[in-house]
């Protein structure tokens, strides 16, 4: 196979993964006619993480939270779209090997992001449910529901506390906001859904090795964070790990168990390093240390951004930038410029973080909001979540969407989609490559399709 890029006099800047940083540099280089843009991408859209949990949850429909590459940069000329996966990376040849063949680069931007951390334990790594895709979320979601129906059948107490009881392993965003969820759903949602089963006999764990949730945000936002989340029923255990999973019975440090066929892992993220880069520019969890212009230590033409990148900014960042949105589109903006300027011969300007703060919700009207000016918690801080993550959006159907399944989630306590979705895989025609089949295996055995 053959990408079939066509040569130019244009330099080509090679983009690897389309999240918020690499969509926003494609985006911003596709109107600079000194460029030719190869934005590569596993799939064909963008994902809104921020509401995995909704779609896990039923909340929202997958689509809603995703943006189709090809729309979102519209008819430029100068930027190549390429579905594949970047294999590993050629800084002598300035090229980057791919599953449909080489492409070379002028400059090379990686914006790959992160993905679950297991910390090297294969019983959880083999059975418990992470939450780092739309797929993953869909297959959650399927999961979680399949679970309730097969609920009604099942004999023993035993089973029953293991089809309905879930344990969330990591009290970060993630974590917080899908206990929440669920624990709005146990009250409201499921019990009209399945009236035959005691919901009271539903319980929902969190689990945090730290000595508070929300560990970024500030005490105040912990605080009241803990205190929605027990108001709401959910049984918070801080400082304590998860060391074992066995599909059934959820081991921790201080030799508790909690019986379960649901462990939804939300405890942190690795950063999907590629191959090819030295190992002296790899950092903490994976991340590539680049220096104030994203440039990727030893290298002048190799650029990282992202939850992939670690910059240390000054006292404020020693450790690099939180691996959420905004970093990773503030780079994204600033690489466009910097990659024009470093062309025309004029000098890069060093990144500095707009820290813009952090929120969660944490369930119906609940919420907490870190601003450098203000923090402030309840219903007003809910709102604000819902505008924020309503406008990051992108698409106007797409938040016309999502805007809908919002108020009707308000005003009626339903979720209406509360689908089980499993499709029916067709026979392989014999000369699909090994890997695009097995991709398209675990594509619809998660419900995506």
């Amino acid at each position: 196979m053959n990408p079939n890029i066509p040569i130019t006099d244009r330099k080509r800047v090679v983009i690897v993964g389309a999240g918020f940083g690499g969509l926003t540099l494609a985006r911003d280089l596709a109107h600079r006619s000194e460029f030719q843009v190869v934005l590569v991408n596993k799939y064909n859209y963008h994902e809104f993480q921020p509401l995995y949990y909704q779609v896990a949850t039923a909340g929202l429909e997958a689509n809603s939270i995703l943006f189709p590459l090809r729309a979102a940069l519209g008819d430029n000329h100068n930027v190549h779209i390429r579905i594949t996966c970047m294999k590993g990376i050629r800084p002598a040849d300035k090229a980057i090997d791919t599953e449909i063949g080489p492409i070379t680069y002028d400059f090379l931007v990686l914006a790959m992001g992160a993905d679950t951390n297991f910390f090297g334990q294969q019983n959880i790594i083999d059975r418990a449910l992470p939450m780092k895709s739309v797929q993953e979320a869909i297959a959650l979601r399927n999961r979680l529901l399949q679970n309730f129906e097969e609920a009604l059948s099942v004999e023993t107490e035993d089973e029953l506390d293991g089809l309905m009881d879930v344990v969330v392993v990591g009290g970060g965003p993630t974590g917080v906001e899908l206990c929440g969820t669920l624990a709005e759903m146990r009250k409201t949602v499921l019990p009209r859904d399945y009236p035959e089963l005691d919901f009271k006999g539903m319980d929902i764990h969190l689990i945090e090795s730290g000595g508070e949730v929300l560990g970024p945000m500030s005490k105040q936002s912990q605080e009241h964070s803990l205190a929605y989340l027990k108001e709401l029923g959910v049984d918070v255990r801080l400082n304590t790990r998860v060391k074992d999973f066995d599909g059934k019975t959820v081991f921790m440090n201080d030799g508790t168990t909690i019986r379960t066929n649901n462990l939804i892992w939300a405890a942190g993220v690795k950063a999907n390093t590629p191959t090819g880069i030295p190992a002296e520019a790899i950092g903490r969890g994976g991340r590539l240390i680049v220096n104030r212009f994203n440039q990727v230590q030893g290298f002048t033409d190799i650029f990282a951004v992202g939850d992939l990148a670690t910059m240390a900014e000054g006292d404020a960042w020693p450790n690099g930038h939180p691996q959420v949105a905004q970093p990773a589109i503030q780079q994204g903006k600033l690489l466009s410029k910097n990659l024009t300027l470093l062309i025309r011969g004029g000098q890069m300007r060093p990144f500095v973080y707009n820290d813009l703060g952090s929120m969660a919700t944490i369930g119906r009207g609940l919420a907490v909001v870190d601003l450098s000016f203000i923090k402030f918690q309840g219903f007003f801080a809910w709102l604000t979540w819902l505008f924020v993550h309503l406008m990051a959006i992108l698409g106007v159907k797409n938040r016309l969407l999502i805007f809908i399944n919002w108020m009707w989630n308000y005003l009626t306590y339903n979720q209406s989609l509360r689908l089980i979705i499993k499709p029916k895989l067709p026979k392989a025609p014999l000369d699909v490559p090994k890997e695009r089949l097995n991709d398209s295996v675990e594509v619809a055995r998660s419900g995506a399709i």
